[in-house]
C-alpha cells in the first residue's frame, strides 16, 4: 500500500518490484512547525502519513519531499506566483532535497529515514523562468520543479539520490522494506 497520490513514486515503486495494491493518499497538516528543520520535517511528514492510514496484512509506504536553501523552506507550487519565486531563489544556488520515507511491515514493526540530495543550479535567465513557468511542470511540486522534466537541464551537480529528488529514494525503500521482511 502507498500513503500517497503521487504517481511518480508509483512508478518508481513498480520500478524496484514492488508496485502498490492499494493507492490511500492521506489527508495531513504539511505546515511547518517553529524551529523545525527541513530534515525533520520530511521524516516527520513521512511518518505522519504513515500514522494515517489504516492497513492490514500488507505493508504500507509513505514518503514527502521537502526543498530547502540552508534552513529555509521552500513551499509546495500550487501556483505560478509561488513557482516563480522558487526558481528565482534556486537559480544559481545550491540547494538540498529532504526526502523522508516511512514503512510499516503487516505486524506493526516500523522504520524510517531521511535520503538528503545537493543539488547545484545554473544560473537561471528571464527565458528559462518564463518557459518552465509556461510548461506546467512545477504545479503541486516541492520547491517549484520537477527533475525528471525540463528543469532537469539547470542542473549542474547533483550529490546523492537522484530519485529522493524525484520524490521517493529506492535505494533506502528497499533496504527498509527487506529489513521488515518484504520479499521482492
Amino acid at each position: 500500500m502507498l500513503a500517497s497520490a503521487s504517481p511518480r513514486r508509483r512508478e518508481l515503486l513498480a520500478g524496484i518490484g514492488a508496485a502498490p495494491d492499494v493507492i490511500a493518499p492521506p489527508d495531513i497538516d504539511e505546515a511547518v512547525r517553529p524551529g523545525e528543520t527541513p530534515r525533520a520535517l520530511a521524516l516527520r511528514l513521512a511518518e505522519d502519513k504513515l500514522a494515517t492510514v489504516h492497513h492490514r496484512d500488507s505493508y504500507v509506504l509513505a514518503s514527502d519531499t521537502v526543498v530547502s536553501i540552508g534552513r529555509r523552506i521552500l513551499p509546495r507550487a500550487e501556483d505560478r506566483d509561488t513557482a516563480e519565486a522558487c526558481l528565482r531563489q534556486l537559480g544559481g544556488r545550491n540547494h538540498r532535497i529532504h526526502t523522508g520515507v516511512a514503512v510499516c511491515a503487516p505486524d506493526g514493526r516500523r522504520a524510517s529515514r531521511v535520503a538528503e540530495t545537493r543539488i547545484a543550479f545554473k544560473r537561471l535567465s528571464e527565458p528559462e523562468i518564463t518557459a518552465y513557468l509556461d510548461s506546467g511542470e512545477w504545479k503541486g511540486k516541492a520547491g517549484g520543479y520537477g527533475i525528471q522534466g525540463r528543469a532537469g537541464a539547470y542542473v549542474i551537480k547533483l550529490i546523492g539520490s537522484y530519485t529522493a529528488v524525484m520524490g521517493l529514494p529506492v535505494y533506502e525503500a528497499r533496504q527498509m522494506l527487506v529489513g521488515l521482511g518484504y520479499v521482492f
